[in-house]
């Protein structure tokens, strides 16, 4: 109890201090009382705004009912039409089915007949995809495509127009194939560009335009130029038929409608051909041009020195400008010579006039030995990077492969073309050579012998 009247003379005390330091602050602080005022004040406008709220609350739940008894009405009424699409679905699956087996009754052998249509007309699309008469008539692979597919995915039933059609594109792809006409569309040139040119068109089997034959795209529509030409004398048949009159003309057609044609593009050519050796190949080919330039420079020389030695031999007058003269003019420079000292200085002069006549034969003979061993050497490094090639990447692609066989089979045909040549020329010129040789020496027995019957008369 004493506790209980200290505390409160504590808070009378704290009151009446706190009321004179509010009122020292120009009376702006409230008492007891007027807190508590305040306090149920508060608690008044609390009250309300939740009254408020509440009755906000209660309107607000009337109108979701009635959003939900709409929603409920409505998929009351979804339900009724389900129910009713549903049986009348199930209904006319009743009715498709017995119209479809009446329509399959009466038509009997008709359907038969469109199967057949149908499948002539999915084989004679791919035909005229790649004829080269659509090059001139486009558009029929599209109109038998659209036919094919229209009659195989919804059952449709051609008309009789597209009947009449097929036959007469069928009809109409005989008889141009038999015809030689000219028509104009552009053609894709060479080198990339788009002209618009006249070409000339052989049945089914071949295109040209100014003077060189040109392939036909299915896929893509265009007439293209072929890449590489056949022989000139193809390309100047073909500007000669289209130039042509109505007269006869000979032409060189491909009887497999362009397969032959498209094999020259990637035939390779002749200097292909040569880069396939490599450096070993290019090494043979050098060699075969020294050894050709030497051969040429020797058979123009003892071509020369043979005219010469024949032109001396119908002449007693010895010159220096050929090797018979200059071998004879031994025989006046040692007049008193016996008959072997003369015959050693005949020799002599005769060994002499050799080497130059059989200059640069020994370097041909050389080359045609090495030729094919260098040729053997490409085989053998070809067959290197093919091993190799096998060995990272196995055999399943075969164009890894061809690169090292190329050089290998290449590089062969090289040596082997350089060294028959140089065989041969080798063999002709070492010919020509001895010749001119057995001519000196003949004339210098005779001399020897001339010169000994003069000992016999002296003596």
């Amino acid at each position: 109890m004493n506790k209980f009247i200290k505390q409160l003379s504590l808070v009378v005390i704290l009151s009446g201090f706190s009321t004179l330091s509010l009122a020292a602050d120009d009376n702006k602080a409230l008492d007891l009382d007027a807190l508590l005022k305040q306090l149920e004040q508060g608690k008044f406008q609390q009250t309300q705004q939740n009254t408020a709220r509440e009755k906000e609350f209660s309107q607000k739940r009337a109108e979701q009912d009635q959003l939900l008894k709409a929603a409920g009405s409505e998929r009351d009424a979804a339900l009724k039409t389900s129910e009713k699409l549903e049986t009348e679905f199930e209904n006319n699956e009743i009715k498709l089915a017995g119209l479809n087996d009446a329509m399959t009754k009466r038509l009997g052998s008709l359907k038969e007949l469109f199967g057949v249509l149908q499948q002539v007309a999915g084989d004679t699309k791919s035909k005229f995809q790649n004829s080269i008469i659509s090059a001139q008539i486009p558009g029929r692979a599209e109109f038998l495509n659209d036919l094919a597919q229209s009659m195989g995915s919804s059952s449709k039933l051609a008309s009789i127009d597209e009947i009449e059609r097929v036959w007469f594109e069928m009809q109409r792809e005989m008889t141009e194939s038999g015809k030689v006409t000219t028509f104009t569309t552009d053609v894709i040139e060479a080198g990339g560009q788009k002209v618009n040119k006249q070409v000339l068109r052989v049945g089914p089997f071949a295109l040209a335009a100014d003077g060189k034959y040109l392939d036909y795209d299915g896929v893509t529509q265009t007439v293209e130029e072929l890449i590489r030409q056949p022989a000139n004398r193809y390309g100047d048949s073909a500007l000669a038929l289209q130039q042509s009159k109505g007269d006869l003309v000979e032409f060189g057609l491909d009887p497999t409608g362009g397969s032959i044609l498209k094999l020259l593009v990637q035939a390779p050519s002749l200097q292909e051909r040569v880069d396939q050796g490599g450096l070993v190949g290019y090494i043979i080919l050098i060699v075969g041009g020294i050894a050709l330039l030497l051969a040429l420079e020797r058979l123009i020389s003892l071509t020369i020195v043979k005219a010469k030695v024949d032109k001396q031999l119908k002449s007693d007058d010895f010159k220096d400008s050929n090797p018979l003269g200059r071998v004879m003019k031994v025989r006046d420079t040692y007049p008193q010579a016996d008959t072997e000292a003369l015959e050693l200085h005949l020799t002599e002069a005769i060994l002499g006039e050799i080497p130059k006549l059989g200059r640069n034969l020994t370097i041909i003979k050389i080359i045609s030995v090495v030729a094919p061993l260098m040729g053997l050497l490409g085989t053998v490094t070809g067959m290197i990077n093919t091993f190799q090639a096998i060995t990272l990447f196995g055999t399943g692609d075969p164009k890894l492969m061809a690169g090292g066989i190329s050089t290998a089979l290449v590089t062969t045909v090289l040596g082997l073309v350089v060294a028959i040549p140089a065989t041969l020329l080798y063999a002709m010129l070492n010919t020509r050579s001895k010749n001119i040789v057995f001519i000196l020496q003949e004339q210098a027995a005779g001399v020897i012998a001339e010169r000994a019957e003069k000992t016999a008369v002296r003596g």
